[in-house]
């Protein structure tokens, strides 16, 4: 998976953005077979947001976005939108596979 920063008149620190890689990954391998991911890293003023664009193939893209006084602050509540978007689509796969066999059975 590539994953792509994008930083908008902000200066990210090599630690934030290792942080951001690992939970992202993480959050990612949920999905399963994701292609990349787009961490944008934007400041206006005091005012610093967090944008996640996560694309995975016969899925929609999945983008969460966060904002506060600081990135980690901002980039906690757009990893916690992502996950709430992750969730459901964990969910319906599994109802899938489990309803799948049976299917087969009535059909065979």
């Amino acid at each position: 998976m590539d994953i792509i920063f994008h930083a908008h008149h902000a200066i990210v620190s090599d630690r934030m953005r290792r942080r951001t890689e690992a939970a992202v990954r993480r959050a990612a391998r949920r999905i399963g077979r994701t292609v990349d991911a787009i961490i944008r890293f934007e400041q206006d003023g005091p005012v610093k947001r967090v944008e996640i664009l996560l694309h995975a193939p016969r899925q929609r893209d999945l983008v969460a976005r966060g904002q506060g006084r600081y990135f980690g602050p901002a980039f906690a509540a757009a990893l916690d939108r992502l996950l709430a978007q992750i969730r459901p689509l964990r969910a319906s796969r599994r109802t899938a596979r489990r309803a799948a066999p049976a299917r087969k059975a009535a059909t065979a």
